[in-house]
């Protein structure tokens, strides 16, 4: 998994452009999901959706700052429940007490707090809580660098990963296995290494396909992400555009380097042939298109991912049906022999092996925001080539992504998209209770709100993960017999 990555960048693998050897080779052996979709463009909503199969509304993990309840059932816990050793090397960007959810050992701690400190408040629309929110100095300031935060975290998530791999190879556990490997790039901010940076200086898709539109010109939410990202105190040129896109494309193929080190590892330990990959991102990055920049949008370059999958029994494919992030539980289940039938009630998603093997999928996409740059709850639709967006408080959106991927012509209001565009409103009213969703919502920050003011009052008590150190059960120590030890710890044995 990885983190901010847009999916229009992979239709069907790497775009021809990106340097990116190994995911390219991963997708010729994948079926991969060209139309796939986050079910909350924001990385713990994306991530707690991702994990159970359910929309924000059901886990209620609305924002970056929102608890996800240790009661509901993760992939996680469906596999551990099936004999499965769950392991989690990275990201997760888990919220509360519970850092686990169903990961039996977690290699690293995370890269963002797991408190409620990132509560947004619709009590105070239009607020900038600056310490913080995104803003524009993400692209202003990119560039080129040996190390930096994310860098440091993401190193250390494949080298943690590679070396748990080497113990599977080794019969250190011999039950299956199931590891979450979880980057944090190419989220923002867009620095990067001289040798990725250095991939790129001939690049031709340095700047959007769609220039930056008015602030006035924009839709309500658009303008909302402006205000959110502070875009009145910076001044964006061409050639930051230019350098922010170019450290994006280049932290691609830093993960493709890091990718590269997991496959070889699984290959070197001989677990290539029975092991699935499955790649995925929690949401995307608009990357300039329009002048908009990170996520927190149903547009496109923000809500669409990559989604492969390489299993031994899915022929390679790309398969343009749309589907969704929400697919992974069910369908990573499926994959592992578990029985549906207790699954599938508590999931807003479908297993897609069926749609793999050539099977056809009638269930529309879903997709819901309530975070920051939101002041009420929104909610979209992607069925067949179009997307409907619809918040109480903006003008609905409808675009036919067929006649226009850009999404630059709202056909919610033109008379000859009445039918259609009253078919989704009825729906959505259908599917959501859209006044009951944003009292649950201020319900929950205001809650957050209190009980992080009161945690911060005294001794504090992180709830961040620490993860555990046995040192003294790595490599030789005196409980242990030397020949025993270089035996067992050499793989292959005997060549």
């Amino acid at each position: 998994m990885v983190d901010q990555l847009n999916g229009t960048l992979f239709p069907d693998g790497p775009a021809d452009f990106l340097h990116a050897p190994n995911l390219r080779r991963l997708a010729e052996r994948s079926v991969c999901f060209a139309n796939a979709y986050t079910a909350s463009p924001l990385c713990a909503p994306g991530r707690a959706s991702f994990m159970s199969g359910q929309l924000p509304r059901r886990t209620r993990v609305y924002d970056n700052a929102a608890e996800f309840a240790s009661d509901i059932p993760t992939f996680a816990h469906h596999l551990r429940r099936a004999g499965y050793a769950t392991c989690l090397s990275g990201k997760m960007h888990f919220v509360g007490p519970d850092q686990l959810h169903g990961f039996e050992e977690r290699l690293t701690t995370d890269i963002y707090p797991a408190d409620f400190g990132w509560t947004p408040d619709y009590r105070k629309p239009g607020e900038r809580i600056d310490w913080w929110y995104h803003n524009m100095g993400s692209v202003t300031g990119a560039g080129v660098a040996e190390v930096s935060n994310q860098m440091e975290y993401d190193d250390d998530v494949a080298f943690q990963a590679v070396r748990k791999i080497h113990d599977y190879g080794r019969g250190k556990d011999e039950r299956p296995f199931c590891m979450t490997v979880s980057f944090t790039h190419p989220h923002d901010p867009y620095v990067a290494r001289q040798r990725f940076w250095g991939l790129y200086a001939d690049c031709e898709h340095l700047l959007p396909q769609v220039p930056a539109i008015d602030y006035e010109e924009h839709d309500p939410h658009s303008r909302r992400i402006f205000d959110a990202n502070d875009w009145r105190n910076f001044t964006i040129a061409e050639d930051d555009i230019r350098r922010s896109r170019r450290a994006y494309f280049a932290n691609i193929s830093y993960l493709d380097e890091k990718i590269g080190e997991i496959l070889h590892a699984l290959e070197a330990m001989r677990l290539t042939d029975d092991t699935t990959i499955l790649f995925v991102s929690d949401h995307g990055d608009m990357l300039g298109e329009r002048g908009l920049w990170f996520k927190m949008s149903f547009f496109e370059g923000s809500a669409r991912v990559p989604l492969m999958i390489a299993h031994a029994d899915l022929p390679p494919a790309c398969i343009d049906t749309p589907v969704s992030t929400l697919d992974v539980l069910p369908t990573v289940s499926d994959l592992a022999g578990i029985d549906l039938t207790e699954i599938m009630p508590w999931t807003d998603g479908e297993s897609l092996v069926s749609l793999a093997k050539g099977g056809t999928r009638k269930a529309p996409v879903l997709m819901e925001y309530a975070a920051e740059a939101s002041h009420a709850p929104m909610v979209a639709i992607r069925s067949g080539p179009w997307k409907y967006t619809r918040c109480e408080l903006d003008p609905p959106q409808l675009f036919n992504l067929d006649d226009d991927p850009q999404e630059l012509a709202n056909l919610a209001g033109k008379p000859e998209c009445a039918e259609i565009a009253n078919r989704f409103a009825t729906e959505v009213r259908a599917r959501w209770d859209m006044e009951a969703f944003d009292a649950e919502v201020r319900q929950s920050q205001a809650r957050r709100w209190v009980v992080y003011e009161a945690l911060r009052n005294g001794a504090y008590y992180p709830w961040d993960y620490q993860p555990l150190q046995q040192a003294s059960q790595r490599y030789m120590r005196n409980h242990m017999d030397l020949n025993t030890v270089e035996e067992s710890q050499r793989f292959p044995r005997g060549e």
